[in-house]
């Protein structure tokens, strides 16, 4: 067992290194594992389209080579909250301590045992390919699927605006089994998170109580100060990654300005002259990718303005967002998807979320509602925009986001929606559904999640050969990381290129990628050795 924290400041979640195994390997020309990569060659098929004058459209299949590289070492890597005294930080923190020494406790119901239930990479599994005998299927764990690190692992440290210690936040946020919380009680207790930064126009008034941690000076004192945070916490914990992630209160909008925050180089100005415009969430982020550590902001503000988009691409540092997607939203997503792809056409959708928790509370304030609803609402969006036979040119179904603060419910969130469709010959149906989930418990995964996938993308490179031309040497992905899209409401995806919301092409872009990299070909359920007979 690794040593843990004492009462100092900012103490972390300390972990012993795992020990790497490999589940399986794959046996082709196209594949070669050394000590310290996994190397492949693969060839990405795509299909171009073209219109010709008379209306007809030409598709012609391209092969792309790509050559993948994956570092076979993870090292030791730390996770940085930001809202580390939150809901969602107290209940991931306690979340990893409880799985990693296997605690087990009791509840109404009965013993319950530490999982990580709702993680993807932990608790799902990707299909390797058929048994070569019998046919059946053969699924291996998601996590195995390349060399991941594992969540008892990561050190955990992070910044918070109240100085309360964790242990005294998990009680406050009422989200866990007290059994559970007394197990974890002496070692939460530790943990206290650094100050962290205070822009009260960015967060609702409501939340000024809570703020009694914070850092003094300007937007460029605190830039700095968070940078050496972030330098001192790898340095003491000898760590040779660090993730950032934001799961701290939604903030307002910031203003998109010409001049302030529009380049890299005018956001670090604005920066320097403490720009109003310039929100907490922002300078974390530049903080990151000053420092050259992956950033992903989990909560629905516009946190990623196209100067920090461009400052990532000029330190090919790694950023991703926006706002993580747990409940409503992920089975809004995976509903439409069914309805559009069964010919059916969505007129409307009426959603209702009534919440207890802090983030209620934040949210009651009409200009961070503003952020969270504009996150919720264009899920749709390219889902409907691939059925012209349904959907005019800019045709969407009516959408409605409703949010309100009820403290009774507490963390347990109420989401009802409704969905108005036309169906044959004039019909209509109406689908009521009623989603009542714990929210930090969905949410805590999903951070799991970004964080292992954010680490696992430094160490995957590439290189391409496209008729004939190869490029000479390896390089990494682009740095706003779409790849973490299946957790997110609202992706934040590279500078002109596609959101895909729908969450079928979200898994299935994560699984392949992955494949790709061992060299295997893309999932595909066409199970032609079935239906075709000699």
């Amino acid at each position: 067992m690794a040593p843990h924290a004492n009462g100092e400041r900012n103490s972390s979640v300390v972990a012993p290194a795992a020990t790497g195994r490999d589940l399986f390997i794959v046996n082709s020309p196209n594949v070669t594992y050394t000590e310290d990569a996994i190397k492949s060659t693969y060839a990405y098929h795509t299909t171009k389209v073209t219109k010709t004058a008379e209306g007809k459209y030409v598709a012609q299949p391209v092969e792309t080579m790509y050559d993948f590289k994956v570092d076979r070492k993870i090292g030791k890597v730390g996770l940085m909250l930001v809202g580390w005294g939150g809901n969602n930080g107290s209940t991931v923190t306690a979340g990893i301590i409880a799985n990693r020494r296997g605690l087990t406790w009791e509840n109404r119901e009965g013993k319950q045992k530490s999982n990580y239930y709702g993680s993807v990479i932990m608790g799902s599994t990707i299909k390797l390919g058929n048994d070569t005998e019998t046919g059946e299927e053969i699924y291996i764990p998601f996590h195995d699927v390349l060399p991941m690190t594992h969540p008892n692992d990561l050190v955990i440290g992070g910044w918070d605006i109240n100085s309360m210690n964790l242990a005294d936040a998990m009680d406050r946020a009422a989200v866990l089994d007290p059994d559970l919380k007394r197990q974890v009680r002496d070692e939460m207790k530790g943990f206290v998170p650094l100050p962290s930064i205070y822009y009260p126009d960015f967060i609702a008034a409501n939340q000024e109580g809570r703020a009694n941690n914070l850092l003094t000076g300007t937007k460029q004192d605190h830039l700095e100060k968070i940078r050496g945070d972030i330098r001192s916490f790898k340095e003491t914990n000898g760590l040779d990654k660090v993730i950032v992630l934001w799961t701290a209160n939604t903030e307002r909008y910031a203003e998109i300005i010409p001049g302030i925050n529009d380049t890299a180089d005018n956001l670090l100005n604005a920066i320097k002259s403490s720009h109003d415009e310039v929100s907490p969430s922002t300078v974390f982020a530049v903080a990151s990718i000053l420092e050259g550590v992956p950033f992903v902001n989990g909560s629905p503000q516009n946190t990623l303005v196209p100067g920090a988009i461009q400052l990532a691409e000029q330190n090919k540092a790694f950023i991703g967002g926006d706002d993580f997607k747990s409940g409503q939203t992920k089975m809004k997503s995976a509903l439409v998807d069914f309805l559009v792809n069964a010919g059916i056409k969505l007129t409307s959708i009426a959603s209702f979320n009534f919440l207890g928790n802090n983030d209620g509370l934040n949210l009651d304030a009409p200009q961070q509602f503003r952020s969270k609803e504009i996150s919720k609402s264009n899920v749709v969006d390219d889902m409907v925009a691939a059925n012209n036979i349904l959907y005019e040119k800019d045709e969407h179904p009516n959408h409605t986001v409703v949010i309100k603060y009820m403290p009774a419910v507490g963390d347990h969130k109420r989401a009802m929606d409704e969905y108005y469709a036309e169906i044959f010959m004039g019909g209509h149906q109406s689908i009521s559904m009623t989603n009542i989930c714990e929210d930090s418990l969905l949410a805590s995964p999903l951070i799991i999640d970004l964080a292992i996938l954010a680490e696992l993308m430094t160490r995957i490179s590439w290189k391409s050969s496209f008729q004939g031309v190869a490029t000479k040497d390896y390089k990494g992905f682009h740095s706003v990381l779409s790849i973490l899209s299946y957790m997110l409401k609202a992706p934040c995806v590279p500078p002109g290129t596609p959101v895909i919301n729908s969450l079928a092409k979200q898994r299935a872009a994560m699984s392949n990628i992955f494949r790709a990299c061992v060299g295997l070909a893309p999932e595909s359920d066409m199970t032609l050795e079935h239906k075709l007979f000699a």
